[in-house]
């Protein structure tokens, strides 16, 4: 794993059912599954590092960590 995303749950709900970050993530590292927001761990790596995630979250419920360092 090179990055981890996590979801802030009560940060998300108070936004309501967004699902911004799935329609904007190029590489569909999220999607909606029964209703909640779900990070799809096999498409993790394939992060870009756009963070269109990031800004199209209304209430800042992501957190994008990178688990290396740059050289």
């Amino acid at each position: 794993m090179f990055i981890n995303l996590e979801i802030d749950w009560p940060k998300h709900v108070a936004a309501g059912p967004c699902k911004r970050c799935v329609e904007v993530c190029p590489v569909d590292i999220f999607r909606m599954a029964d209703g909640k927001l779900e990070v799809v761990a096999d498409n993790e790596d394939e992060c870009i590092l756009c963070d269109m995630c990031l800004v199209q979250c209304p209430t800042r419920a992501i957190t994008l960590r990178k688990l290396y360092e740059a050289l």
